[in-house]
């Protein structure tokens, strides 16, 4: 009868040995990257963190980011959609060899238009959020009836008619416009976060008796009458704050007619996304 052979151990060291060599290479690779992250210069990091948030909102403060919503509450969703969104658009990042310089993705002109069109979406979607929290803001205040509320991609407008705020041919400011004015303020100090840019327009029929020459001057006079008393009546920055007369050239009605040329003499104040610079 055969004799069993035998059993010999297994060559090479024990299993446990590999299990720990893993270990040791995990914690290695953990302390590598560590080291690596406590010596990124602060500059650079800082223009990263800047030219994200510019793009896309997503480190001020928790505000929105990619999508609709907040990032805390539809982070995972809005994360899926920026992935799927880059896999669909065939972008490509050039790697630095150094790792000292972040380069620029390279879209084809296909690709550069959808993003395009991808940003202009998210801007004009918080637009319309910020305009619905101006109109609620304006008829608290009960001036929903004197200002107009508009929005694009690039920017929500508060519209006030020229009757309200001046007299014929003046841009000097009413008693009444002042209070309106204040409203009005404290609305843009809430909302107001990028810049806002208040222009003036007139209709078509010349000056004649004037201060002003022309339209051009008066209602560049009346964009600086409203600019000089939000500087000085908000906390509004000074920095923030643009003005531009406008004339005759962009009317919103007939100036054929009374209620046209009515409707051109205006003021406008665009407050502008924050992603337009």
């Amino acid at each position: 009868m055969a004799k069993r052979k035998e059993e010999q151990p297994p060559a090479g060291a024990p299993a446990w040995m590999a299990t720990f060599s893993d270990l040791m290479n995990l914690l290695l690779c953990f302390f590598v990257m560590l080291f690596a992250m406590s010596t990124v210069e602060e500059s650079k990091l800082q223009e990263f963190v800047a030219a994200m948030n510019n793009t896309f909102s997503i480190f001020d403060g928790g505000a929105n980011a990619i999508g609709d919503g907040i990032l805390v509450s539809n982070g995972v969703s809005q994360l899926n959609e920026l992935d799927q969104y880059i896999n669909s658009t065939g972008k490509t990042a050039d790697s630095s060899t150094d790792g000292d310089n972040l380069e620029e993705f390279e879209l084809n002109p296909e690709a550069q238009e959808t993003l395009e069109e991808f940003l202009e979406e998210e801007k004009l979607k918080q637009n319309e959020v910020i305009s619905e929290g101006i109109e609620e803001a304006l008829n608290e205040s009960k001036i929903g009836d004197e200002v107009e509320l508009s929005f694009t991609a690039q920017y929500v407008q508060l519209t006030m008619n020229g009757a309200l705020l001046y007299d014929s041919g003046s841009a000097d400011l009413k008693a009444d416009a002042e209070q309106v004015l204040d409203k009005v303020g404290i609305i843009l100090e809430r909302y107001g976060t990028g810049i806002i840019e208040i222009v003036g327009h007139t209709d078509n029929v010349p000056q004649s008796g004037s201060l002003y020459a022309d339209n051009e001057e008066l209602s560049s006079a009346r964009a600086l009458s409203v600019f000089y008393y939000l500087s000085e009546n908000t906390f509004l920055d000074p920095v923030n704050l643009r003005h531009a007369g406008m004339g005759e050239r962009v009317p919103v009605a007939d100036n054929s007619t009374p209620e046209g040329r009515s409707r051109n003499r205006r003021v406008e104040i665009r407050i502008y996304n924050p992603s337009q610079g």
